[in-house]
């Protein structure tokens, strides 16, 4: 069934979208941004001109321009019917816009595969006649996988055994299964803001109200105000990405683990900790494991082969208590019937040398973040480029509110990317950009170029007040 934007809802959506003359290429450009972001879905039905202009109060031909711009380049179709127009997107886009040959993707936070991958799925494909003979998928996962998974958090010093962790088709797939078990419709979940889209999408498919608990690379969590969410909202879960934040790139020091911790048991809320990106270190080694002296069920987490080893290989994991281990399995398939059995051979193999895959992916991201950092200090340097120690971007502070204009220009350049409001649940982050540095450092020098053309055309076009907000721009 199609769905519906009220002109409220759509107005916060766009945020700071008056980003150029003439008004309405900008309106355009900013529903032409929520297709390409998939923040606004597939067939859904936007808002009547004159409702749309007076929410953003603008003129109605100033919105009648602005459909006809996403008529003309194919974003919306206008199906009339009892005096009225009814505009439904139909740009079947998936969230991410194709790179065309010789374009610098850096939309998904992905490095290439781990160098080794190749020879391991050989090795596991000259066992191809067993593997076959069997079902060739599993709900709960492959003993041996479990088992290696768990040695890996017994390590860590989180003492686990095979049956407490559950095999996924990737930590989408974990985070989804994880929602739909544990949170109905109506039910509140503290998310940080920014944070990592996707697991929002998954969060309100099931009808959860997030509420939003800031996150900057300056002074990490706002710990005032989680603790008044807890409190207040009694949250039934938390989402949260302890290490290495996706975008922030922040890590939870041991007293924002501490405080986080205790607000979420007195709430009684579940602690859903995001972990894909713990394991990529690139300056300090490994890094301690939070929460692990939490209460039985008070700690889900999540973990995934997606960003250490390829994105590719879609093998996740949820570590919980085993209670919640048997719920998962019972509900999960109403989602999938399994994890492939050939993907968790691989794995397992992988994790037999996992720590030389963290080293090599130590090295490949050093370089990626150093060239990035360099070149951006080269040709942005108005721009308030964070320090990181690891994970896979940087949350980049711009000299004005243009991200999404940003973003939407440098594609003509040849670079796709995704604006700062991508990653908010509540709106703004047009400060912010979000670069990850997963790419080669000539592909990311060269994106740095083409970002501070783009840079000069879109800071010359944007009025006045957004450019005075700081001063002048470079």
């Amino acid at each position: 069934m199609d769905s519906r934007i009220s002109a409220r809802a759509l107005a916060a959506a766009l945020g700071g979208w008056r980003s150029r003359e003439p008004v309405y290429e900008a309106l355009a450009d900013g529903v032409r941004l929520l297709c390409l972001d998939n923040r606004l879905a597939p067939r859904t039905t936007l808002p009547a001109e004159r409702e749309l202009a007076a929410a953003l109060a603008v003129s109605r031909s100033t919105v009648a321009a602005a459909y006809r711009s996403l008529r003309e380049t194919g974003h919306i179709a206008s199906l009339r019917g009892s005096g009225s127009v009814t505009l439904a997107l139909v740009r079947r886009d998936p969230g991410r816009a194709t790179a065309a040959e010789g374009m610098i993707d850096l939309q998904q936070a992905s490095p290439p595969a781990w160098p080794g991958l190749a020879g391991v799925i050989a090795e596991v494909a000259a066992s191809a006649p067993s593997l076959v003979s069997r079902v060739g998928y599993d709900v709960l996962g492959r003993i041996e996988l479990r088992e290696a998974i768990a040695d890996r958090y017994t390590r860590r010093g989180i003492l686990t055994q095979p049956g407490e962790v559950l095999v996924t088709t990737g930590a989408q797939s974990a985070i989804h299964l994880i929602a739909s078990v544990l949170l109905g419709r109506g039910d509140r979940v503290l998310v940080e803001t920014p944070t990592y889209p996707h697991a929002v999408d998954a969060l309100r498919r099931v009808g959860a109200r997030p509420i939003g608990v800031p996150v900057t690379t300056d002074s990490g969590w706002d710990l005032d105000r989680a603790e008044q969410a807890f409190a207040r909202a009694l949250p039934v879960a938390a989402y949260l990405m302890p290490d290495f934040h996706n975008p922030t790139g922040r890590t939870m020091s041991d007293a924002e683990r501490e405080a986080i911790l205790r607000a979420g048991e007195r709430a009684g809320s579940v602690l859903v900790l995001d972990e894909t990106t713990a394991d990529l270190d690139i300056d300090r080694g490994a890094v301690a494991p939070g929460f692990a002296g939490s209460e039985p069920g008070t700690v889900v987490r999540i973990g995934s082969l997606g960003k250490t080893v390829w994105g590719g290989l879609r093998v996740g994991w949820v570590r919980a208590e085993g209670d919640l281990i048997r719920r998962l399995v019972a509900a999960r398939p109403a989602q999938d019937l399994g994890t492939p059995e050939i993907e968790q051979a691989v794995a397992t193999r992988v994790l037999e040398d996992f720590d030389e895959v963290v080293a090599q992916r130590s090295v490949l991201l050093r370089s990626g973040r150093d060239a990035l950092v360099e070149a951006l200090a080269d040709r942005l340097p108005r721009w308030r480029v964070p320090s990181t120690h690891g994970g896979v971007s940087l949350w980049i502070e711009l000299d004005a509110a243009l991200s999404s204009a940003l973003v939407m220009d440098v594609r003509s350049h040849g670079v796709l990317l995704s604006a700062g409001p991508r990653f908010s649940i509540e709106g703004g982050h047009d400060r912010h950009l979000r670069m990850p540095f997963t790419a080669s450092p000539d592909e990311l020098v060269r994106a740095t170029h083409a970002l501070a053309r783009s840079w000069e055309a879109v800071t010359a076009a944007a009025p006045t007040s957004i450019v005075d907000q700081v001063g002048a721009v470079v």
